[in-house]
C-alpha cells in the first residue's frame, strides 16, 4: 500500500505541475528597475534633509509604474 499511495503522491505533483504553467517574463523587471534607477538619480539630486531623501525614495519606486499605467491607458492594451 505504501507503493501505491508513494506513486499517487508523485503523479499528484505531475499533475499540478503540468497544469499550472509559469512563464517568466524578465524583461519587464528589468526596464522597470531600470525605471526606478533613474527615477532615485532625478528625485535624490536636490534632496538636503533625511525626509527629502525617504520623500524621493518613495517618488522613485511609484513613478514609473505610474507612467507605465498612463502609457498602456493611452495605448488601450
Amino acid at each position: 500500500m505504501n507503493k501505491e499511495n508513494k506513486s499517487s503522491e508523485c503523479c499528484d505533483k505531475k499533475y499540478f505541475f503540468k497544469r499550472h504553467h509559469h512563464y517568466n517574463h524578465g524583461g519587464s523587471g528589468a526596464i522597470y528597475c531600470l525605471g526606478v534607477i533613474g527615477a532615485l538619480f532625478y528625485f535624490l539630486q536636490g534632496a538636503t534633509t533625511f525626509g527629502l531623501v525617504m520623500l524621493g525614495i518613495g517618488k522613485a519606486f511609484i513613478w514609473p509604474a505610474l507612467l507605465l499605467f498612463k502609457v498602456l491607458t493611452l495605448l488601450q492594451i
